[in-house]
């Protein structure tokens, strides 16, 4: 079965003033439906073929550019907007607070290390926090469509929240303003649905 693009849960103008319609418009429907159409490409033919795309991405053959590039691309926004929400901001609770305070400190601190590794990506590329076996949490950045489940990238772990810092993903609205972009996704996290990540894969 061919990879499908996800709906998104909101429209393209719910999460303003923090990331405008505009740019939700082309991201989603000109960047992720073009990695998930070259995806498609990719694999048609292999023994990739009907594979989902976690297992494609945790075995990868990275000399393999096509699907490293599009595969990540798609995984990677398909989580982009799961953990956004009109009505996200705040803070985590539970398990997950929990998770990050034991790692960071506090949930402050975890916001500057995370906005760190967001600015500081070098060109394209997404910051993570992830989830290892026995829920300890970690924060890495990787370049590109790159992500931590690929063998040897990124802080290992399962991906449960992360931020695209492609200029695609904020230029229209921020320019070269990096760190406003940052901050204006904190608004829009929806810890209810990244604490439902983590529980699922601590």
């Amino acid at each position: 079965m061919a990879f499908e693009q996800p709906k998104l849960k909101y429209a393209f103008d719910a999460l303003e003033p923090n990331i405008d319609k505009e740019t939700m418009e082309i991201h989603y429907g000109k960047h992720h439906a073009g990695y998930t159409k070259k995806l498609n490409a990719a694999v048609e033919g292999t023994d990739l073929e009907g594979k989902t795309i976690e297992n494609i991405l945790m075995n990868l053959d990275k000399s393999n550019t096509a699907v490293r590039n599009n595969g990540g691309g798609f995984y990677n926004h398909n989580l982009f907007w799961e953990v956004m929400s009109p009505n996200g901001g705040g803070k985590p609770s539970g398990e997950l607070a929990s998770a990050i305070e034991d790692a960071f400190g506090s949930f402050d601190a975890f916001k500057e290390e995370f906005a760190k590794a967001a600015a500081g990506q070098f060109g394209s590329g997404w910051a993570w926090l992830c989830v290892h076996e026995g829920g300890k949490v970690e924060i890495c950045s990787t370049p590109n469509q790159d992500n931590p489940l690929m063998p040897g990238i990124g802080c290992g772990g399962t991906p449960i929240l992360g931020l695209d810092v492609w200029e695609h993903a904020y230029y229209l609205k921020y320019q070269n303003k990096r760190p406003e972009y940052i901050d204006a996704f904190f608004n829009v996290i929806d810890w209810e649905e990244v604490a439902s990540k983590y529980a699922k894969e601590k």
